[in-house]
């Protein structure tokens, strides 16, 4: 059943739907005027909000399809990570734009001076070539295990994400501490079965030889 949904056709406009979800009600609501006493500040923190949220979706892709046998997942990973992209600029620009309105001057000295801005700035930056090279083209023109060596850049870039929310919120950290865990948790994943396929990997060449 779920498999059957999975391979679907209307599966990956479905999800393509559920990620602009967010983005159209920030977008009706800034329209009716329904964004609170300090609307910037509101879409900030959403718009921030749903780059993580999508980024984590996005590493827990590999996790899943091992646990849950179903490898189908893969096809959504880029949909996902290009929609954690499309959220992080609307935050960095709100941030330019409605926040600072493009003073360059004040936004030097803002990174410089507020370290959750750096490090918001620093994630932004890890994404850039994530997404720049996240077609099929990119792929085959850099080869597989380059590609594969590049895209690892979204551990730091959550990473770095999550610092940002966290040096941000200052007092009440539950938000930022819970991403924390989950980035942790799917670390760890990665790092055990890293370990595991190593382990397998020098195994292998030692029963050959016994043999």
């Amino acid at each position: 059943m779920i498999r059957d949904l999975l391979t679907s056709r209307a599966a990956r406009p479905v999800l393509l739907l559920l990620c602009l979800l967010p983005a159209a009600w920030l977008a009706a609501a800034a329209w009716r005027g329904a964004l609170g006493v300090n609307p910037v500040e509101k879409i900030t923190h959403e718009t921030g909000q749903w780059t993580l949220r999508l980024l984590l979706a996005t590493l827990a892709i590999t996790p899943l399809r091992r646990i849950a046998g179903w490898p189908e997942l893969i096809r959504f990973r880029r949909m996902l990570g290009l929609a954690a992209f499309f959220y992080a600029t609307l935050h960095l620009f709100t941030y330019l734009w409605l926040d600072q309105f493009f003073d360059w001057n004040a936004i030097a000295r803002d990174i410089a001076k507020r370290r959750f801005i750096t490090a918001g700035m620093v994630s932004f930056a890890l994404l850039l070539p994530l997404a720049f090279t996240s077609t099929r083209r990119w792929i085959a023109r850099l080869g597989g295990a380059r590609w594969q060596r590049l895209h690892r850049l979204v551990y730091p870039a959550a990473a770095a994400g999550v610092i940002h929310f966290w040096w941000l919120v200052k007092s009440d950290i539950r938000e930022p501490a819970l991403y924390a865990a989950i980035l942790a948790v799917l670390l760890a994943a990665r790092l055990v079965w890293r370990r595991a396929k190593a382990a397998a990997g020098a195994a292998a060449p030692a029963q050959t030889s016994a043999r």
